[in-house]
């Protein structure tokens, strides 16, 4: 017999403390048994905001180990490798990880199968494609460049190369699952498996009596990431054969490409803007100080697992209310993203910020010094989540080509500031650069939301601009 939440804690807590919790009991049987949009979006995003606490534990842990079996030098050269290896791997997609969420919802509202099946294959082939083209690319200029930085990290850039088509596979097959619901595919295989695969691997290759080191630690990430992308497509594989039933392929590449453009320049832009200053810092700066300031960085991570979790399970909601001209219902359910982004973001920061010496003593004694520098990145941390995942509505309501521009120019903005300030004042340089960027981003795409959709993404809403929307039958 199956109990509500509501029901089974009023069986279990005393009768003075379950009355006083009723309004939030009844919520959670609304979330977790409801079936409603909402209800549903609840249930996923608390399932990925689930997966990505323990993913953001596992991957916190794994860079602790990585950190101290490798040393700050091969640990900052590894780094610097990976955080390249993330960024192409996101650029290769050509924006079918996000552009899917857009195409798949709308073919299966409007009975178009055949669509269904030809942009499911389109966006997996050009991505891996595309990604073996730029990892050609990418070897050739290590290849003609080596002279001009340190040959140490010549090797890991060549193994890295082997990693890259299937990065993009597994960023291209997120999206898909997103845009079907399956959360646990979309996120399970790149916050949980492949890091723990990682840590299997450099674990037991070290214990095998291979010496540590960032060429050992790229080796392993080379296989968990093709052991993890295989994975994923074969049990996709299988879903889709129960989703989607077998016919003709109509494919629109020429389409699909234009309209994913604006898409792959903001997903690039964004993720170039999360790692700038990882990525000049390895420029101007020793393999040491990288790993400290990736170190500070990743500590903070453990925040933006929830604005990813929320973003993740809403977009294609955004979409869906989007299509159906329901400004009403995208407005709250906008506000209520931006609450559940930013409310766990404050909570999760402060308490990060007061252990930040603690936490960063798990990589090692030298590693503390890089404390002063949470304080000034956690106010771009706070600025982003408090407009929750707007650029997300911005993009499922047309406007790609203005997230674009938003994007494009935070960045140059932030490569500025970067280039400016870490010559000046090292790693304390690169933590502003980010956070003014962060925060201008944050403030335009707040301005834009405002003024072409009439939304207010903002934790704060006036009262004026509460819209009721009608619950679904």
């Amino acid at each position: 017999m199956h109990l509500s939440v509501s029901t089974l804690a009023r069986r279990v807590l005393p009768q003075r403390i379950a009355a006083a919790l009723a309004p939030h009991l009844d919520l959670a049987d609304r979330v977790f048994a409801g079936g409603t949009d909402r209800a549903i979006a609840g249930r996923t995003a608390v399932f990925a905001f689930a997966i990505r606490i323990a993913g953001a534990v596992l991957i916190y842990l794994s860079q602790v180990f990585f950190a101290r079996i490798l040393g700050q030098y091969d640990y900052g050269i590894y780094i610097l490798v990976w955080v390249w290896l993330l960024i192409l791997g996101n650029l290769a997609g050509f924006g079918f990880p996000t552009s899917v969420l857009r195409f798949i919802p709308e073919y299966i509202e409007n009975n178009r199968p055949a669509l269904v099946r030809g942009v499911l294959l389109t966006s997996r082939l050009y991505g891996v494609i595309a990604a073996t083209v730029l990892a050609a690319i990418g070897v050739a200029g290590a290849w003609l460049f080596q002279d001009h930085f340190d040959n140490a990290y010549l090797t890991p850039i060549y193994l890295a190369a082997i990693c890259l088509p299937m990065m993009t596979l597994i960023e291209t097959q997120d999206g898909i699952a997103r845009a079907y619901d399956w959360i646990d595919l979309a996120l399970a295989p790149p916050y949980l498996i492949r890091p723990l695969l990682i840590l299997v691997f450099l674990a037991g290759a070290t214990l095998a009596g291979f010496a540590p080191s960032a060429v050992l630690a790229v080796i392993c990430s080379i296989a968990a990431t093709w052991m993890t992308a295989i994975g994923q497509f074969v049990v996709m594989g299988r879903r889709l054969r129960r989703a989607v039933p077998a016919g003709a392929r109509e494919t629109r590449s020429a389409y699909w490409l234009k309209a994913s453009l604006p898409m792959f320049l903001i997903e690039g832009f964004f993720v170039l803007l999360t790692n700038t200053d990882i990525a000049v810092a390895g420029w101007y700066l020793p393999p040491e100080d990288v790993a400290v300031y990736f170190a500070v960085v990743k500590t903070l991570a453990l925040v933006h697992f929830v604005y990813f979790a929320v973003r993740a399970a809403a977009t294609h909601k955004f979409s869906a209310y989007y299509t159906a001209r329901d400004h009403g219902r995208l407005s709250d359910f906008l506000h209520e993203t931006v609450k559940w982004t930013f409310w766990p973001s404050l909570v999760i920061s402060l308490a990060l910020v007061l252990a930040g010496p603690w936490l960063l003593a798990l990589f090692g004694a030298a590693y503390v010094g890089g404390y002063p520098l949470m304080f000034i990145l956690v106010l771009g941390v706070l600025a982003r989540a408090a407009i929750g995942p707007a650029e997300s509505v911005l993009t499922m309501a047309g406007q790609q080509r203005l997230c674009a521009a938003i994007f494009g120019t935070t960045f140059l903005l932030n490569l500025a500031l970067n280039v400016l300030l870490i010559p000046m004042f090292g790693l304390t340089g690169a933590a502003t650069a980010t956070t003014l960027a962060i925060v201008f981003e944050a403030v335009i795409v707040f301005m834009a939301a405002r003024e072409r959709l009439d939304l207010h993404p903002f934790i704060w809403r006036p009262r004026g601009r509460v819209t009721t929307s009608p619950a679904k039958p």
